[in-house]
C-alpha cells in the first residue's frame, strides 16, 4: 500500500528533524496551544499505537480504548500524562522512533479496504494510515517553526491535500452549518510544481495556490491570512470554506490567528 510508505516516510522526515535535539529542546513550548516538543511527540506516539491496535482487529482496538477513553474526557495532555506517567519525552521519542517502522510495515502488508474501529465511524486501512500521516504532517509544522527549521516537503502531500478536499462538508458540519454547494474548484501547485486538481472546474467558485498552504490551513497549522498563506479563495463559498476548515475529528476548533503561528526567527 503506497500510502503506507509515505506515512513512513513522513515520520522519517521527522525523525530526522528531532534526532539532534537535547532533553531542553523536547521541552520548549510551541504555538500549538503552548504544547511542547515532546508532548507532540507523545501524542504521535499514543495514536500510531491506537492505529496499530485497530489494525489488529475490533477485540484488540476495544480493549485499548478501555484504557484510553476514560482519560480523554480530560483533554489530550492529561490523558498523555496518564499514559507515558513520567517517561521523559526524550526517551519517547525514541519509542516513537523504533515503533513507527513496524506499524508502517504492517499496514503496507494489510487489504487497503479493510474496515478498522477506531474513536468516531470506521475507517478503511488505507484511511488510517493516511490520516496518520496527516496528523504527523500537521503537528510537526509546530515542531518546524519552533525550531526555525525550513520545511522542505514532496509530493507526498497530496494525501493530506486530499483530506483537506473531502473534508470540505465535515468542516461545515462540525460548526452546525449546512455545506454549501457546488463545492468550490480546487486547485493546487504540488512541492514539484505539478498542478493537482479536485471538483468541477469552476470561475467564480475556486482556491487556488501552493499544496503546502492549502494543507496549512486545512489543518489549521496557518490562518487564510495573505500574511501567512498565498491562497486565492474566489467566491462566498470558498472563502467560508477556509475561515472555518478543519480537516480532522473532533469538536469544532478555531483557527489560530494572523501571525499566531509561524516560523521563529533564527
Amino acid at each position: 500500500m503506497r500510502a503506507a510508505h509515505d506515512f513512513q516516510d513522513e515520520c522519517d522526515a521527522i525523525d530526522t528533524l528531532l534526532s539532534d535535539l537535547t532533553p531542553r529542546n523536547f521541552g520548549q513550548p510551541t504555538a500549538f496551544k503552548g504544547w511542547t516538543v515532546g508532548e507532540i511527540v507523545e501524542h504521535l506516539h499514543l495514536f500510531n499505537i491506537a492505529a496499530d491496535e485497530a489494525l489488529k482487529g475490533a477485540e484488540a482496538f476495544a480493549a485499548f480504548c478501555q484504557r484510553i477513553l476514560p482519560g480523554m474526557d480530560q483533554g489530550h495532555r492529561a490523558l498523555q500524562r496518564s499514559w507515558f506517567g513520567s517517561t521523559p519525552p526524550a526517551q519517547t521519542y525514541k519509542a516513537w522512533r523504533d515503533f513507527y517502522p513496524g506499524t508502517a510495515q504492517r499496514f503496507a502488508q494489510s487489504d487497503p479496504e479493510a474496515r478498522l474501529k477506531w474513536f468516531g465511524p470506521d475507517m478503511s486501512a488505507r484511511s488510517c494510515v493516511i490520516a496518520r500521516q496527516m496528523e504527523h504532517w500537521a503537528h510537526a509544522q509546530a515542531i518546524y517553526d519552533r525550531l526555525g527549521v525550513a520545511r522542505l516537503n514532496t509530493d507526498r502531500l497530496k494525501n493530506v491535500a486530499h483530506i483537506g478536499v473531502t473534508t470540505y462538508s465535515w468542516s461545515f458540519k462540525v460548526n452546525g452549518l449546512e455545506s454549501p454547494r457546488p463545492k468550490p474548484y480546487v486547485r493546487l501547485v504540488a512541492p514539484s510544481g505539478a498542478v493537482w486538481e479536485w471538483n468541477a472546474p469552476q470561475t467564480d467558485n475556486r482556491i487556488e495556490g501552493p499544496a503546502e498552504d492549502f494543507c496549512q490551513v486545512v489543518t489549521q497549522c496557518r490562518n487564510i491570512g495573505d500574511a501567512d498563506v498565498d491562497l486565492q479563495m474566489t467566491g462566498k463559498t470558498a472563502q467560508q470554506w477556509m475561515r472555518l476548515a478543519q480537516c480532522f475529528a473532533g469538536p469544532p476548533e478555531t483557527p489560530p490567528a494572523i501571525g499566531l503561528r509561524r516560523k521563529v526567527d533564527a
